[in-house]
């Protein structure tokens, strides 16, 4: 290995199962406010849309107001999978030959798009595509919430009205977009110290600083009060296209007053080890399931059973990859280049009665457009780079057009009547993890616990395979034969095998995991009486 990292040291989490309900989440205080609302009665989506709001506040990076994404949703008392789509759609009066190519190159973001003038699809306001989230959450909510909007979404204010509390983290994540962040004079009193350095908290004792988010408690609080209308045609909206016009972009107020969440009917994928759910259409579900498909075991003694995953079983999941990612290339148009982290974050969330949730949200690039509406308070995605900036392809930028994403979250059932949620941020690199944890778990027999600390293989797409070195070199041997192997360990930044959560429910009782080299995701369950279990997970 050529890196500087100590070859002794050893990161686990751990799973405790509970009676209760459990959110697993990529940051520990979201996760919270999810069980809160689990505790006082709420169902698993009541807990997945507190999540989410509060991950836009805590992980104001990965998601917020101005994202999209997708999640599945298992009902138990139906016996029922179903799924929601609040993906991206670029504006209505976007047009594309304001995206001129230079000729120059490729752009140096998350694909390896041919490079557009002033890199206009990948920062700034012109990449500010119309957001889903708010729709979504409002839409699941309407069909299954129990306790009242208000209630779900007010604590996420509550948050931002503390601010975010800096620490070493979130100073390293913003050190490696000040340059980007310093462009946008909002974004940078938002995330920068003097316009220019990450906002760090005190190295040893002295006084904690958080970032001002002021702005955009206002906002969530007029969510909280008025509901998903006001993003969607209220005043919130209003305000937020304003101010992206103003700096030069196409949201109009009439693509957020027009934009509607929708609910699809999930995939049904069934496997030797049992069935998953995933959400069709443009999304990471239509390549998982072709991958899944086609994932062959020489001796497929593991069909729900146990054993050791074995060379030849890394080396069948590597081709099933290599062969879905091809076809994903030639036929949808998305042409990822692995150059940068996603800004996705993925959670997972079960209730006491195994309703579960599966969502992940996205605003595309880490930090988004690296822009912030000033009367809002909302950092804004760049949907618009999912677009390809050549004419005529399958995903070539249009006005009015769904977003391609590589998201994909999941709800399973083994052959022993386990249910799980998995999902995972990391751009392109989701697919694998998923359909890896998918397997250890129902394939495998895995825990939860083992299969999220059993080391992974990324293949999303480049001619190489990434492999933990912790696999050995029979296994490297193995993938050999596949593609190139190009070893990589598990770090807490960036990921090289995306940062997935999960929860499992195994008769009656509920766990969760999340990535464990993530400082900040962990599982966090709802409040039980001691004689029921444990009150963590």
């Amino acid at each position: 290995m050529t890196d500087n990292f100590s070859s002794t040291q050893t990161v686990r989490k751990a799973v405790v199962p509970t009676a209760g309900g459990v959110v697993a989440a990529q940051h520990r205080v979201a996760a919270e406010a999810g069980a809160a609302v689990l505790a006082a009665g709420g169902d698993a989506v009541d807990a997945a849309v507190a999540t989410s709001f509060a991950l836009g506040v805590v992980e104001p990076w990965m998601s917020g107001i101005a994202a999209g994404g997708c999640m599945v949703i298992w009902r138990a008392g139906e016996q029922r999978a179903r799924a929601v789509n609040f993906g991206m759609r670029s504006p209505q009066g976007l047009n594309p030959a304001h995206f001129p190519l230079t000729g120059q190159g490729v752009n140096t973001d998350l694909f390896g798009w041919p490079s557009v003038l002033e890199d206009r699809n990948v920062q700034g306001a012109t990449s500010v595509a119309v957001p889903g989230l708010v729709a979504g959450m409002s839409l699941a909510h309407q069909s299954y919430g129990r306790l009242s909007w208000r209630e779900l979404v007010e604590p996420a204010a509550a948050l931002a009205r503390t601010g975010l509390l800096c620490d070493w983290y979130s100073g390293l994540v913003t050190a490696s977009n000040a340059k980007a962040l310093a462009a946008d004079p909002d974004a940078a009193a938002m995330f920068l110290d003097e316009g220019k350095w990450p906002i760090l908290g005190a190295w040893t004792g002295g006084p904690a600083r958080r970032l001002d988010q002021t702005r955009l408690a206002e906002s969530l609080s007029q969510i909280a009060m008025d509901g998903a209308q006001a993003l969607y045609g209220g005043d919130v909206g209003r305000a937020l296209a304003a101010d992206v016009q103003a700096k030069g972009g196409y949201l109009d107020w009439r693509d957020l007053n027009d934009y509607r969440a929708e609910w699809v009917e999930p995939l049904k994928l069934d496997h030797p080890g049992g069935v998953i759910w995933a959400v069709p259409g443009l999304t990471g579900g239509p390549t998982f399931a072709r991958a899944l498909a086609s994932l062959e075991f020489d001796r497929d003694s593991h069909s729900g059973g146990s054993g050791p995953v074995e060379p030849a079983h890394y080396q069948a999941m590597a081709a099933a990859l290599r062969d879905a990612f091809s076809v994903r290339l030639a036929q949808m148009g998305d042409h990822e280049s692995g150059k940068a982290p996603g800004s996705t974050t993925h959670f997972s969330v079960v209730d006491r009665h195994g309703n579960i949730c599966s969502v992940t949200q996205t605003l595309l690039s880490i930090f988004g457009s690296r822009v912030v509406s000033p009367s809002t308070g909302v950092l804004l995605n760049n949907g618009i780079m999912w677009f390809d900036p050549v004419p005529g392809k399958p995903n070539s930028l249009a006005p009015g057009k769904r977003c391609l994403a590589n998201y994909c979250p999941v709800v399973g059932a083994d052959a022993q009547g386990r249910m799980f949620a998995l999902g995972a941020s990391g751009g392109r690199k989701i697919l694998g993890a998923v359909l890896q944890l998918a397997t250890f778990l129902s394939r495998f027999g895995m825990s939860l616990e083992e299969a999220f600390h059993q080391p992974r293989i990324d293949v999303s797409g480049s001619p190489q395979i990434v492999a933990d070195p912790l696999l050995g070199p029979q296994v490297f041997e193995a993938l050999e034969q596949v593609m190139p192997v190009v070893p990589s360990r598990r770090l807490v930044y960036p990921y090289a095998f995306a940062c997935p959560a999960g929860v499992l429910r195994d008769r009656g009782l509920n766990s969760g995991c999340t990535e464990i080299m993530s400082p900040c995701g962990d599982a966090v369950a709802e409040p039980v009486p001691a004689a029921a279990a444990s009150p963590n997970a």
